[in-house]
């Protein structure tokens, strides 16, 4: 797992959607299923940051990518059923989803998580992929095969004091993606979680202001479980939750 090595052009004529695509673990997925032969939507708050990973990903020469600028926190139902009828109009297909995209806000003792904050929390790590797989699920049981991929966290199997919002939305998470796996065995669609561990990203700086980030794994080290989960190596894997780093 934590060597596998992807066929080349292993993902040629998939399109995959990859959320939190302007940034971190979510911009090297991108790159990586780019490099792959995949066409990768990028979806994002930030209009600038997936025009630069859209850039790359055309000046490496792979597939012409699409972006999709938008703020998961404001998000609706709406949203999302129109974005997936637009993905099926100009790709008829959806063979990935990389629900990558997480906010951390402040950590702080359970009795002072601020209402507002646990709102936007759960609104962006829990109901955003949950609104979002609902829409999408219809295109993507049409799909030969088609994989889905949520984001874990190591505080996502056991509460850690002081993380309590983070917390809560990944345990919801991992609940999600077992309900919805369950749900779909022997179906076409798969779905597993990945919790990535200690990676330098800009939220592991907030959670760790006075950490050696150069002591991390960098994304495009953790990307092995990545590329098989979203690879056809991985079909019949469902319903499980796989650690991006060996402990």
């Amino acid at each position: 797992m934590f060597d596998f090595t992807i066929k080349e052009n292993a993902l040629l004529d998939h399109v995959i959607l990859v959320t939190g695509a302007g940034d971190g673990i979510g911009r090297q997925a991108a790159l990586s299923y780019a490099q792959q032969g995949a066409t990768v939507i990028l979806l994002g708050k930030t209009v600038t940051k997936l025009e630069s990973i859209y850039d790359e990903i055309i000046n490496e020469g792979y597939p012409q990518p699409a972006i999709i600028p938008l703020d998961l926190k404001g998000a609706t139902a709406q949203h999302y059923i129109d974005m997936t009828d637009t993905i099926k109009q100009q790709f008829q297909r959806l063979d990935g989803v990389l629900h990558n995209a997480s906010i951390l806000t402040v950590l702080s003792p359970f009795e002072q998580i601020e209402e507002d904050s646990f709102d936007d929390i759960m609104q962006v790590n829990v109901k955003a992929p949950f609104l979002m797989t609902q829409a999408l699920l219809p295109l993507m049981k049409t799909t030969k095969n088609s994989s889905i991929i949520f984001t874990s966290s190591g505080v996502g199997k056991k509460g850690r004091a002081f993380w309590g919002g983070y917390a809560m939305s990944k345990f919801a998470t991992v609940g999600m993606m077992e309900t919805l796996a369950d749900e779909l065995q022997g179906s076409n669609v798969r779905v597993n979680c990945i919790n990535p561990g200690a990676t330098a990203t800009k939220m592991r700086v907030s959670a760790f202001p006075v950490e050696d980030q150069k002591m991390l794994k960098v994304p495009k080290d953790i990307m092995p479980v990545y590329m098989y989960l979203m690879a056809e190596d991985s079909i019949g894997i469902n319903g499980k939750s796989f650690d991006a780093q060996q402990k």
